[in-house]
């Protein structure tokens, strides 16, 4: 890489940094190129020749996340007996907290989970299919239901100032896998009746 590109992409994160950090307090309708410009210590002139406007930032932040999900290699790392990659799928999200825990918050991009779960879904089907899996309804809803609530509980573990350890909790949802919500739920004695109608 020449002077000039280290400089030019040094210029392009130095405004998604100043962006970031304004977006991590404030809703992005609430920020303001100044602002960012401000913070970054250039001009209009120079965010504009990056960006068309605050919501390219976040997109173009979101864009590079998507891509590192891609980039897992889920077929290598999934087996017949572990089908889906809890571990790999947490430790990514660990490597890159600082911003999906804000994108995946209450402020955050109420889109952002649905765009995760698009990009990484094909690749665990395609997997599980390979493995004798049979594509159809269930295995699109159940895939649907493990990615939603795998984010959904990495969402709540960074949250928590008492977490648990990356290891325990890999473990307790490889047991929820294996066992089922309602079977954990009821061997810890939190369900004592339940029938076929209700889940509450």
């Amino acid at each position: 890489m020449t002077k000039n590109q280290t400089v030019t992409a040094q210029t392009k994160q130095n405004l998604i940094q100043a962006f970031w950090e304004l977006y991590s307090i404030k809703r992005i309708d609430k920020i303001t190129i100044k602002e960012i410009t401000m913070r970054a210590g250039y001009n209009r002139s120079t965010f504009y020749e990056y960006f068309s406007d605050v919501y390219d930032v976040l997109e173009k932040i979101e864009n590079n996340l998507i891509s590192k999900l891609q980039e897992l290699p889920i077929k290598q790392l999934s087996s017949p007996d572990d089908p889906f990659p809890f571990e790999v799928l947490i430790s990514t999200y660990s490597s890159h907290s600082k911003y999906l825990i804000v994108l995946l918050g209450d402020q955050g991009d109420p889109a952002f989970q649905g765009r995760i779960k698009a990009s990484i879904k094909p690749m665990i089907k395609e997997t599980l299919v390979a493995q004798g899996a049979k594509d159809d309804f269930e295995l699109e809803y159940t895939l649907e239901y493990a990615l939603s609530a795998t984010i959904g509980i990495l969402s709540y573990w960074f949250s928590q100032e008492k977490a648990p350890s990356i290891e325990k909790l890999v473990e307790l949802l490889t047991d929820l896998s294996d066992e089922g919500i309602m079977k954990k739920l009821i061997g810890a004695g939190n369900v004592t009746l339940l029938d076929n109608t209700s889940l509450f």
